[in-house]
């Protein structure tokens, strides 16, 4: 097998801040013999944000990003922009992480593309994406219907063909086909809606949903010792307890694609 194509590599979307799950994670992926991690936007929107983009720049292997909706929000807030399309509840979450971070951690998230393909032993090639490959906020589940997606996954088959399609940004973990093309979410390492811990997509190079569990009384003590405005709130919902999937599906009523 060739250098440059790997033959195992480790997803991981929506960190969002939580260093304690990233860190297991990375722990289990130790383990793995994992030629190249990953990681699928929506790195650093959550309590730490800093320390979480050091962890990454600390792995020893192969690493990729690609730039998630809240990545850009917070580069555009680091850039003095208007976030005025976030919506209100977020813009103070999106302003505190932007404040944490230097301007060279703007620019470095600001070189991450929105989309990455890369060749994979045994498979072929792979397209990375955030929400779809069309943008980094498209909603949907494993259980929307085909219709509306077609038209997004349906023209990466014949010169474009891609083995498989890894996504992420809703949260929860899914392996279906549409318009004939794999599609796989990776689910989320740091915010997980339907179960605690830890999810994550390990390409081996068959596609492996992966769940890691965290100690998540001491997760939540760190969380709730620093700053973040919702600290509390993110504790409790995103570590502790998170939200069943049915929550979130009655939470995305509305904006799903139809």
């Amino acid at each position: 097998m060739s250098a440059h194509v790997p033959g195992r590599i480790a997803a991981l979307y929506d960190i969002h801040g939580n260093l304690p799950a990233l860190e297991a994670v990375l722990e289990e992926i130790g383990r793995e013999g994992v030629d190249q991690i990953v990681i699928g936007g929506d790195v650093v929107a959550g309590p730490m944000p800093r320390e979480t983009l050091q962890r990454l720049s600390d792995i020893r292997l192969p690493v990729r990003c690609i730039r998630g909706n809240t990545d850009r929000e917070v580069a555009s807030c680091l850039r003095g922009e208007s976030i005025d399309s976030v919506p209100e509840r977020y813009r103070p979450i999106v302003r505190w992480v932007a404040q944490q971070l230097r301007p060279e951690d703007g620019q470095r998230i600001d070189g991450w593309p929105g989309t990455l393909r890369l060749p994979m032993a045994g498979t072929g090639d792979v397209l990375f994406c955030h929400a779809t490959p069309r943008n980094d906020t498209d909603v949907f589940t494993r259980f929307t219907p085909e219709a509306p997606l077609r038209s997004i996954f349906a023209p990466l088959e014949g010169p474009l063909e891609v083995s498989l399609v890894v996504c992420g940004h809703t949260h929860m973990q899914f392996d279906r086909t549409i318009a004939g093309t794999r599609v796989v979410n990776a689910g989320s390492v740091g915010m997980p809606y339907g179960g605690s811990g830890a999810y994550w997509l390990l390409l081996a190079p068959e596609p492996r949903l992966r769940h890691t569990p965290y100690d998540l009384a001491r997760a939540a003590e760190r969380i709730l010792a620093t700053a973040y405005p919702q600290a509390r709130e993110f504790a409790d919902r995103n570590v502790l307890e998170p939200p069943s999937e049915q929550a979130f599906l009655d939470l995305i009523t509305g904006i799903e694609l139809r």
